[in-house]
């Protein structure tokens, strides 16, 4: 004969343990959001609002034919600063999550942002200059800023994917590489030679060309000059004196910077090629 435990029968009352009920209504630990993933959805927030200021202080007023230079600066003085912490955010989150934890949709959410703030944000901020600057085609433009975001989709699945060796990026990096092409625009050189530097920029980003993650005293100079570059746009943007040839004068140095990195990886990976060729020679003497 079975004996039944009344405590444990159906629909007598039992109540299930303490500990059982908090282990029931404990979160999973996949929908847990560490500190590395509080920066990082702070990285999307930005590049979000980033779109917001260029649409509402940059466009609107132009499609409305309000003739406020001074707000449209601001916006986009405003547009690139948020693109800018942006960058920060995602170089923080990196560092937290190594020296803390990560929760399982760091990876995932940082790709996520990272779109947003350095994919679709400068290509938004491509087309619109397409459709405000004198001298832009806006359908030119416009394929200039798919151009931009698909390669930033690219780069970043890539990089999900593709193992590299440690301390290295290959490709140009999506926050480096939004930068440069803002900071193409804000130079405001002749459409054509606009274009062709924005499509340079975006082949860097799918290419194969090694550029070294920003840790240690990389990451330090890599903050100063972010934190530089907000100055400049600040006072670009209240019409300092100076101001513009001070902007100018960053943007410059943005490009110079991102086209002489890849010349140093290339006469590098040359002359470890010659350095490889001396070697297999010299094991082949008697």
């Amino acid at each position: 004969m079975t004996v039944i435990d009344p405590e444990t029968q159906p629909g007598t009352g039992w109540v299930p343990d303490a500990d059982e009920v908090d282990d029931a209504e404990e979160m999973p630990l996949s929908l847990r959001l560490s500190i590395a993933d509080t920066l990082t959805l702070g990285n999307a927030t930005c590049g979000f609002m980033a779109v917001y200021f260029t649409t509402t202080g940059i466009l609107i007023p132009h499609l409305t034919g309000s003739q406020e230079s001074g707000m449209a600066r601001n916006s986009a003085a405003t547009a690139v600063i948020l693109m800018l912490c942006a960058a920060v955010f995602d170089l923080f989150d990196g560092l937290v999550a190594r020296k803390l934890r990560s929760s399982p949709m760091g990876a995932e959410l940082d790709n996520l942002s990272d779109l947003i703030s350095f994919g679709l944000a400068p290509a938004y901020f491509v087309l619109v200059y397409g459709m405000v600057a004198d001298d832009a085609q806006q359908r030119v433009a416009a394929v200039g800023a798919i151009v931009v975001l698909l390669a930033v989709v690219l780069r970043l699945a890539r990089f999900s994917c593709v193992t590299v060796k440690d301390g290295t990026f290959q490709g140009m990096p999506s926050p480096f590489g939004a930068l440069t092409v803002v900071s193409i625009v804000l130079l405001e050189l002749p459409f054509v030679a606009t274009l062709m530097a924005i499509l340079g920029t975006a082949w860097l980003m799918v290419s194969r060309v090694e550029y070294p993650k920003p840790r240690g005293r990389l990451a330090v100079a890599m903050l100063s000059w972010i934190v530089l570059s907000m100055g400049l746009l600040t006072s670009w943007a209240f019409d300092a004196p100076g101001g513009q040839l001070l902007l100018q004068t960053g943007c410059a140095l943005q490009l110079v910077t991102g086209a002489v990195i890849p010349l140093f990886a290339t006469a590098r990976r040359v002359n470890n090629f010659r350095d490889n060729r001396r070697e297999a020679r010299a094991a082949q003497l008697p």
